[in-house]
């Protein structure tokens, strides 16, 4: 006999649904007589009826398993099985919150690549590192986090995590330690709490290679926010980033951008910092942009009507404090701005005196010692591209005219 061809209802709010015991049997019926001319099945009580009912029973259940086939590729509903093949895709193994960790410190040889998933001991228990780490021009790495690879609670003291049981290259030197005890495992990750990180995951955006590469910067102690920046330049990518350790930001960079090895690099050759890292046996240089610093003086001079103010004194140095700290935070690459600094200075003395009974504010900014201009039409004043701007507390002059 040929298959049986059954449709599968699908719709938009509802989902798969089931075909009806008496859909099933038309089609059984349909397809029989399709074979067999003149086939009856409804005379009560035959052997051909029995038949065909217990048919139904089956296709009911066969039907309900392809829908129920279908649910399980959703987090709600994923069997254990699909559920972690979805963990799979996402890289969030089931259990991995509850198992016991531990922080560790590798040193070595600087600008040694240590991947993701290096195992460490203890002696008795395993932990794998979820992330990669790199051995700085220090001589050690960053705190990387590492888990048990066995369930169960116990907690690993200061200094016990010490072995390492997966190979380092030869020529190279690496140990590994924990500067702090580790944390205890908790009860084994329920399957409702695996099933919503799973969900969490699939509503994860994604996110450009720019943002993956300023988040990783980003996260590096010693780089300030307004250092990092990515910026176009032709068909390739600038990156500029000032201060943090070079072979955690050779790292950062390896990791997160496709071709780091096409990135665009600075025409003053003074300005490119590179780092060598390992990733044994081989050896990756990569390069970006350190920003030099713009010294900026700054002089405000604001006027007010109003007679015998005696508020004078605390005004100049409540703005000079907030004029210095918004020169220091503008990011690598950005104009000082007039009118955010006019917002600025307002701000900084509303407590004092009032916006509206400030009659005239006027700046003065030298850059690197020499006189600034604004940009014809603007109200901002423009530094070199790959700099940023930097001003000391005695470099701001605020006074009363």
């Amino acid at each position: 006999m040929n298959p049986i061809a059954i449709p599968l209802n699908i719709s938009l709010n509802a989902g798969p649904t089931p075909t009806t015991p008496g859909g099933l049997n038309a089609a059984l019926i349909a397809a029989v007589a399709a074979t067999v001319p003149d086939y009856t099945a409804n005379l009560p009580g035959s052997l051909i009826e029995d038949i065909s009912s217990t048919d139904v029973g089956a296709l009911v259940t066969i039907d309900q398993a392809r829908i129920d086939a279908i649910n399980s590729l959703s987090p709600y509903g994923a069997n254990p099985y699909i559920l972690a093949q979805q963990g799979v895709m996402y890289g969030i193994p089931q259990g991995q919150p509850s198992n016991t960790s531990v922080n560790v410190v590798f040193s070595g040889s600087v600008g040694y690549v240590i991947p993701a998933g290096f195992i460490v001991s203890d002696g008795s228990y395993q932990y794998t590192t979820q992330d990669a780490a790199v051995i700085g021009s220090g001589g050690s790495s960053l705190s990387v986090f590492a888990i048990s690879s066995q369930s169960g609670s116990w907690t690993p003291l200061v200094g016990t995590v010490n072995q390492m049981v997966s190979s380092v290259a030869g020529g190279y030197t690496l140990t590994v330690t924990n500067p702090e005890a580790g944390t205890p495992g908790g009860d084994a990750e329920t399957p409702e709490s695996y099933r919503s990180r799973i969900f969490q995951a699939g509503q994860a955006s994604g996110q450009g290679v720019t943002t993956m590469i300023k988040t990783a910067l980003m996260a590096i102690p010693g780089v300030p926010a307004q250092l990092v920046s990515v910026v176009q330049s032709g068909s390739t990518l600038k990156v500029i980033c000032g201060g943090g350790d070079p072979y955690q930001i050779a790292l950062a960079l390896f990791k997160s951008t496709i071709n780091w090895a096409a990135l665009a690099i600075s025409v003053t050759g003074a300005r490119n910092t590179s780092a060598s890292i390992i990733e044994a046996p081989d050896t990756y240089t990569l390069t970006w942009i350190s920003p030099p610093a713009q010294v900026v003086t700054l002089g405000a001079t604001w006027k007010t009507q109003i007679s015998g103010f005696t508020g004078g004194p605390q005004v100049d140095q409540l703005a000079a404090a907030a004029l210095m700290a918004y020169i220091n935070a503008i990011p690598v690459g950005q104009p000082i701005n007039l009118l955010r600094m006019t917002a600025v200075f307002q701000g900084a003395v509303s407590s004092i005196i009032t916006a509206d009974q400030i009659d005239s504010l006027a700046f003065t900014v030298t850059i690197n010692g020499s006189g600034a201009t604004v940009v014809g039409g603007t109200s901002i004043i423009v530094g070199d591209a790959e700099s940023y701007f930097t001003c000391a507390a005695n470099a701001v002059t605020v006074v009363q005219g």
